[in-house]
């Protein structure tokens, strides 16, 4: 796997521009000297949004403002081979993607820039930025060595005991938003019709621009210099067969490795090629992806109910991004996404510190924080990933690739590390939640229970990592249940109780009946040694995210208040994050 070093830009900020003049996003110069795409918001309203011919008048007018100021070997030529900028299509938000027609430096990508937006009906411009592949590179090994990942280790996701229990993954769909899936004969019965979203013959190397159905990774292989000056020569990924086998290898086969969720399905869908892939088109396959509508591109036949991105860039959530978020998430797909590979904190990468998605970070295979993954408080939970120091297959990620060095060639199996291979751990794990839960569980319920059933970390982590690491058995546990009737252990109000004995980890469930007309619950426990943490939830086993009220000090002295309860059931969680004994519990309501 090669890990591409985003060139974007870390902050976003407007640039000085002329009176009456759109903004103009200077952040990301480097990427439009590859490939000069810009995401353009005209006014709405405005004929220039509205109307094609306007848009293109308005466009052919800034490149010839733009002409004087660009090179001698530029400003020069004339009639078709004279610089022009075309627009595109539309994309999410009703903006524009436009290109222009030769590559261009700095300066020149800024007085481009510049003379598109002195058109006052342009509300804004910025780079179509590019984003890339978050994996590391690594051997290549046979995937028989899955076990530390999948299995009961101390890295390992407990997938193996969530199959002893029936999960599958049967009857959903995960969409893989990567460099497409080649055709791997241990993956290929497991995939669905997908659809390659890039619109730039550079970095698909099609014969145009235009969009293709399949969704098949056809090489994301490049030259030296392809990527900007100095950049090496790199080989195809295949990062997202990769991806893709994690989620859902075809399983009992007698070869090759297994996937996570094998009865599900996956949309591949292309967004990486040479160089990375354009914001713009990753936006617009979030939301086709969940089953929402792209124009010039046929609807998914297949929606996704989760969406894998183990892709991002070194800036901070866009508001297109975000936007294609909500609309997947609105539409009730779980979006899962890597934190990235940067060793840096997680708020200044994209699409990891976006809201509404369950953003993951990396471990090895004795459950500490993989160096390279990115940290903070914007990690929801950990998975393996691989730390690439613990030696075979202890180091890696064991999944489904190709041995072609630019264009497919055969298939094989390969180990890789990153927050690219942590992702579709999580991905899959969603899929085999949605696969027992009694009815669709929504975004929100399935990040809830992510982190609520994520085990404790079993080493000191040495940066923030998320909730713990997923735990595949205990989160099918808790899908299969939720929302059925919860059997609480019986509370006693105003009376002492004197609480058993709990190991870290465990967890234990209370009932209290409050009646019609009640102003107030007191939750208080004390005593004892060790250490407790409380949530509490009406009608609903509480989650760390949905919840009546929560205490988490150090110690067992926790208490919770609630003012005006409704009439019916509370449910006390209690966790233990350290071995308790001689704990009490004194519940009052008034």
């Amino acid at each position: 796997m090669t890990l591409r070093r985003t060139v974007l830009s870390l902050l976003i900020a407007g640039a000085c521009s002329p009176v009456f003049a759109g903004t103009v996003d200077l952040t990301s110069l480097d990427d439009a000297t590859l490939s000069p795409r810009f995401i353009v918001k005209y006014k709405s309203g405005s004929a220039e949004r509205d109307q094609a011919t306007v848009r293109q008048r308005s466009l052919d007018a800034a490149a010839t403002r733009a002409r004087p100021q660009m090179s001698a070997k530029i400003a020069a030529l004339q009639g078709n081979a004279a610089l022009r900028v075309q627009s595109l299509r539309a994309t999410v938000g009703g903006k524009h993607v436009v290109k222009a027609s030769q590559r261009l430096n700095r300066s020149e990508v800024e007085a481009l820039m510049r003379a598109i937006a002195a058109d006052p009906n342009v509300e804004s411009i910025a780079v179509d930025r590019l984003m890339h592949a978050a994996a590391m590179p690594n051997d290549q090994v046979l995937a028989s060595h899955q076990m530390w990942h999948y299995g009961t280790g101390a890295g390992g996701a407990r997938v193996t005991t969530a199959w002893d229990a029936g999960a599958t993954g049967a009857g959903v769909v995960v969409a893989v938003i990567d460099t497409g899936a080649t055709h791997h004969a241990d993956l290929e019965a497991n995939l669905l019709p997908g659809y390659d979203f890039i619109t730039d013959a550079f970095v698909s190397r099609r014969a145009t621009d235009g969009r293709v159905a399949g969704g098949w990774d056809t090489g994301d292989y490049s030259a030296a210099n392809d990527c900007g000056t100095g950049a090496p020569a790199s080989n195809s990924s295949w990062h997202g067969t990769h991806v893709s086998g994690t989620i859902a290898e075809v399983t009992n086969n007698t070869i090759g490795g297994a996937g996570i969720a094998y009865n599900a399905k996956v949309v591949p869908v292309r967004v990486l090629g040479r160089c990375g892939g354009y914001t713009s088109d990753i936006n617009d396959a979030i939301v086709w992806a969940a089953g929402g509508h792209i124009e010039g591109v046929p609807d998914n036949a297949n929606p996704a109910e989760v969406i894998n991105m183990s892709l991002g860039g070194a800036h901070e959530c866009e508001v297109d991004t975000q936007t294609a978020i909500n609309t997947a998430v609105g539409l009730g797909a779980t979006v899962v996404v890597a934190a990235g590979n940067d060793n840096s904190p997680v708020t200044g990468h994209a699409p990891a510190s976006c809201a509404n998605v369950v953003t993951i970070g990396a471990t090895g295979a004795s459950g500490q924080r993989a160096s390279y993954s990115n940290y903070g408080p914007g990690i929801d939970l950990a998975a393996p990933g691989g730390a690439g120091t613990e030696g075979v297959p202890g180091g890696y990620i064991w999944s489904t690739l190709n041995n072609g060095t630019t264009v497919p060639g055969s298939d094989i199996y390969a180990g890789y590390t990153g927050t690219s291979m942590a992702t579709p751990h999580v991905a899959g794990i969603v899929a085999l939640m949605q696969s027992v839960a009694p009815q669709p569980l929504t975004p929100s319920q399935v990040e809830g229970l992510l982190k609520a059933t994520s085990r404790p970390f079993p080493v000191k982590q040495s940066q923030a990592n998320g909730s713990g690491i997923v735990d595949a058995s205990a989160a099918v546990a808790r899908a299969r249940t939720f929302g059925q009737p919860i059997d609480g252990l019986p509370t006693t109000p105003g009376v002492v109780m004197v609480l058993p004995p709990m190991a870290m980890g465990e967890r234990d469930l209370y009932a209290i009946d409050v009646p019609a007309g009640a102003t107030r619950i007191e939750i208080t426990t004390y005593g004892g040694r060790g250490e407790v943490q409380l949530l509490l939830g009406y009608e609903t086993d509480p989650l760390p995210g949905q919840n009546a009220g929560a205490s988490s000090r150090p110690g067992i002295n926790q208490s919770i208040i609630v003012a005006n309860p409704a009439q019916g059931h509370y449910y006390l969680a209690m966790s233990a994050t350290k071995d308790t004994s001689g704990a009490r519990m004194l519940i009052k309501v008034y």
